[in-house]
């Protein structure tokens, strides 16, 4: 075989191989939230929710899945995004929540330091996708949220689990940690107008 066939052969080797297809990035957000129950008077104080703390993998926008059922291993999707950092997505939609119960006259994500508020701050402790022992996959939300009145005073300093059963597209997750998330933040609106008085002004 002279060199010139060989090196048409070589180019036609090559040209039959095509390189693998890259996955497109595909960004998720969560749905629409559950309403929760509204606040016949609201307080006179204003809210102020603060954008969440993460850590480690939960700092990222990339979705979490665990290896195994106890969470002991975790991994990143490459290509499966969210939409908005999960800290600030987790402060606006409770920020959101809050205000259209009309828990307070304002409920607001930015109001200066210096202002006298309730102030809530939230923690991102767990939220990924677990496999269970029967191969059915759950969404698996931990948050730790503390409420602070004008005053400094601790009014609500909990942690706070929830899981949804998820189906087998990550779009299912997704909705499944929605109704997770909501869940969470609707025990957190009841400890904090518990504590802090659901009656007629703040």
């Amino acid at each position: 075989m002279n060199a010139r066939l060989a090196g048409w052969l070589a180019l036609l080797a090559l040209a039959g191989c095509s390189a693998p297809t890259v996955p497109d990035f595909t960004w998720h957000r969560l749905p629409p939230p559950q309403p929760l129950p509204v606040q016949a008077s609201p307080w006179h104080e204003p809210v102020v929710v603060e954008t969440f703390a993460a850590d480690g993998l939960y700092a990222d926008q990339a979705l979490v899945y665990a290896l195994d059922p106890h969470a002991r291993e975790l991994r990143q999707y490459h290509y499966q995004m969210w939409a908005d950092p999960p800290m600030r997505m987790l402060q606006r939609r409770l920020a959101h929540m809050l205000r259209e119960a009309g828990l307070a006259r304002t409920v607001s994500d930015e109001l200066p330091s210096s202002r006298e508020a309730i102030r809530i701050r939230g923690s991102l402790l767990r939220m990924d996708r677990v496999p269970g022992t029967d191969g059915a996959w759950q969404a698996v939300v931990v948050l730790k949220l503390r409420a602070l009145a004008p005053d400094g005073k601790v009014l609500v300093d909990e942690v706070y689990r929830d899981e949804e059963a998820a189906g087998s597209s990550i779009r299912a997750v997704v909705d499944a940690y929605g109704i997770a998330i909501d869940r969470i933040f609707a025990r957190f609106q009841a400890d904090l107008r518990a504590r802090h008085g659901a009656g007629d002004a703040g």
